[in-house]
């Protein structure tokens, strides 16, 4: 059976008004929480503001229009800053574009070939694990902004930049 997605069922046999209405509350709460997270993931990647909530925007759009459920919720991930950042410093916005182009194309791929089912090989540690380093990645490299220090460890890594932000309390 073909993949339709869930909006265009919801097209063809209706929905009613106050079905609508609690979708565009629910959808309005969604956006109050992803516009600035996202604004906060573009800066972080190393682009401007703007970019974070134009990429929120289509996204959303085209996850509410062709994704598989009514009440699926999507956004911005933390785990992609430190990905993101590091093409953008390396090859710049375009590459930045074409790599997210090479990846969807593989997704694409990957369900067509029902290659979804490989996940559950994955082992729980190595999640965890991957998931947890990456916030102690993001932690490393914004904590200077919360804290309001001038950023004098650009070319350090975690240990050299813990250890500049806990001399500043002496």
């Amino acid at each position: 059976m073909l993949f339709q997605p869930k909006f265009f069922t919801l097209l063809k046999n209706g929905i009613s008004k106050e079905q609508i209405l609690k979708d565009v509350i629910a959808g309005s709460i969604v956006g109050i929480v992803a516009l600035p997270l996202a604004i906060a993931f573009a800066v972080a990647s190393g682009v401007s503001p703007e970019k974070g909530i134009i990429t929120a925007i289509v996204a959303g759009l085209i996850i509410s229009i062709f994704g598989g459920s009514r009440v699926k919720i999507a956004g911005p991930t933390g785990a992609f800053i430190i990905i993101l950042y590091g093409i953008v410093q390396q090859y710049g916005i375009d590459g930045l574009l074409i790599s997210t182009l090479m990846a969807g194309v593989i997704l694409i791929i990957f369900g067509f070939l029902k290659l979804g089912n490989l996940l559950k090989y994955f082992p729980h540690p190595l999640i965890v694990g991957f998931t947890s380093g990456i916030a102690v990645v993001i932690f490393s490299t914004q904590v200077k902004d919360a804290l309001g220090f001038r950023d004098r460890t650009t070319t350090c890594r975690f240990f050299c930049k813990m250890a500049t932000l806990f001399s500043a309390y002496k």
